[in-house]
């Protein structure tokens, strides 16, 4: 017998990028409704909050830090209300910092200490790499040939002399979708879409300098 009172449910997933400010790690009051909204860390608890391109906020990255260093160290956190009252409540939650920036550049050794796992996403293998591409494709109703495989690695290793990434396979079906959509034919893989694709990620052979809008001075 099953009990109806009980409901499967997941762990919260928050995700937060450049748009992110000291604002949005406070409680927000609403004058009107009389109601507190949580912030965004609040609404992560129990599950994860994502920090994205972090080092690229609206705020500088001590500031932030210097907001998360009690919080993930004690695991309590201390909330103010509109009156000025402050109250602290538990901190349980799984905080990931991603960014493409040198660590060293956005944080001290204090800070660093706090956060017991680092890891470096590096270059994928050929192998991984195709299991990314074949997955992105997948899913989006596109079969990834070996015909196709091997002209964009070739396309980005040889022509482009780029390293292969985990990123470039989402943003190159997405080109190829803007391309048929544009076309009007229905959605197919081709060498031509995936080189305009590439040649949208990788700008090759622009000899233009000046200003934009304006002819190159000859």
């Amino acid at each position: 017998m099953v009990d109806k009172r009980f409901l499967p449910c997941k762990r919260p997933v928050i995700i937060t990028g450049g748009e992110l400010n000291m604002e949005m790690l406070d409680l927000k009051y609403n004058e009107v409704s009389k109601y507190y909204e949580a912030p965004l860390h609040i609404k992560a608890l129990n599950g994860t909050f994502i920090i994205d391109d972090f080092g690229r906020q609206q705020v500088s990255p001590e500031q932030l830090l210097n907001r998360w260093i009690v919080p993930l160290q004690s695991r309590i956190d201390f909330l103010k209300l509109h009156s000025g009252k402050s109250f602290e409540l538990p901190f349980d939650e799984l905080v990931i910092f991603s960014t493409n920036l040198a660590p060293d550049d956005l944080m001290d050794p204090a800070f660093l200490r706090r956060i017991p796992y680092k890891l470096e996403t590096k270059d994928p293998s050929v192998e991984a790499f195709k299991a990314i591409y074949s997955a992105v494709a997948k899913k989006e109703g596109l079969e990834l040939t070996e015909d196709i495989f091997d002209f964009t690695v070739k396309q980005i290793t040889e022509v482009s002399g780029k390293s292969l990434a985990a990123y470039q396979p989402k943003f190159i079906i997405d080109q190829v979708k803007a391309a048929c959509k544009y076309q009007g034919v229905e959605l197919n893989f081709n060498k031509e879409f995936v080189a305009e694709g590439l040649d949208n990620l990788y700008v090759q052979n622009s000899s233009f300098k000046g200003q934009v809008g304006m002819s190159p001075s000859s």
